[in-house]
């Protein structure tokens, strides 16, 4: 994908819609950093990540979790 500085899309601004229709997309920077993407309206929506979710509700996290066996760790490195 190609990164195109806005005054040169300003310039083929015509040329470059035309690219994106035929599925080119690319990217509208402003002084290097990317602004917006440019891309076909039939290209295909972008699909929601899956998440895994196949332990849900198998399993308990404990309300102490995040202080489980702080002594064992306190004394394996050295605290009293």
């Amino acid at each position: 994908m190609n990164a195109i500085n806005i005054h040169e899309a300003k310039t083929h601004l015509s040329r470059l819609v035309e690219e994106a229709a035929r599925g080119d997309s690319f990217v509208i920077a402003k002084a290097g950093k990317p602004m917006v993407k440019v891309t076909a309206l039939s290209a295909p929506e972008p699909k929601a990540q899956k998440r895994l979710g196949f332990l849900a509700k198998q399993f308990k996290v404990p309300d102490d979790f995040d202080t489980m066996g702080q002594a064992e760790i306190a004394k394996l490195f050295g605290a009293s």
